[in-house]
């Protein structure tokens, strides 16, 4: 990535999504309690060594421009962070990145999860356009309604069903969203 797009926080309403940090240790242990965020992670946090990893892998793939991940705090429910977003941007000129979020299960059902996914869609196609993005893609397990909920409501249509691939054992689905006069 050339010119790499930092930011500390973004807005959306009453939804703040910033970098993750130290003190997040607690929330993020408990959300890795809830058996569905689990059984969407590609790295399950089991215990307070594997938080402070993924943490560090955050703030990592941050410095390189290589993942942009914030922790979504919506001020109407408090300071914590109940959430998660995040874009994965390969090389520049690719063309395309993927996105991801989880939810706390007590902030669940309130549009949390569309509401950050849109906020960070609008700031990846406005940050890396420069470098070629036209298409960010959201991946879920085929089973995973909720997720094709959310992709729906923030604008991602589905696109194909995906064959199995480690470390999914079932097929997935793949969501698209294109920036807007780009067609689908």
């Amino acid at each position: 990535m050339t010119d790499q797009p930092h930011t500390d926080r973004l807005r959306s309403g009453s939804l703040v999504l910033r970098p993750w940090l130290p003190g997040d240790l607690a929330v993020l242990l408990d959300a890795y309690r809830d058996p569905a965020i689990q059984a969407g992670s590609r790295a399950p946090v089991a215990d307070a060594e594997a938080a402070e990893r993924w943490l560090r892998d955050q703030e990592e793939g941050r410095a390189s421009g290589l993942r942009h991940s914030f922790a979504v705090v919506d001020t109407a429910l408090g300071e914590a962070p109940v959430g998660n977003v995040v874009l994965v941007h390969p090389a520049p000129g690719s063309g395309s990145a993927e996105v991801g979020y989880w939810t706390a299960a007590p902030a669940r059902g309130r549009g949390i999860a569309p509401r950050a996914l849109e906020a960070l869609t609008d700031w990846a196609f406005a940050a890396f356009a420069g470098d070629g993005l036209v298409r960010l893609d959201l991946l879920h397990q085929v089973d995973n309604e909720p997720s094709c909920r959310v992709a729906e409501k923030a604008g991602y249509g589905f696109v194909e069903v995906l064959p199995p691939h480690p470390p999914w054992p079932r097929k997935g689905h793949r969501h698209t969203r294109r920036p807007a006069g780009h067609g689908r």
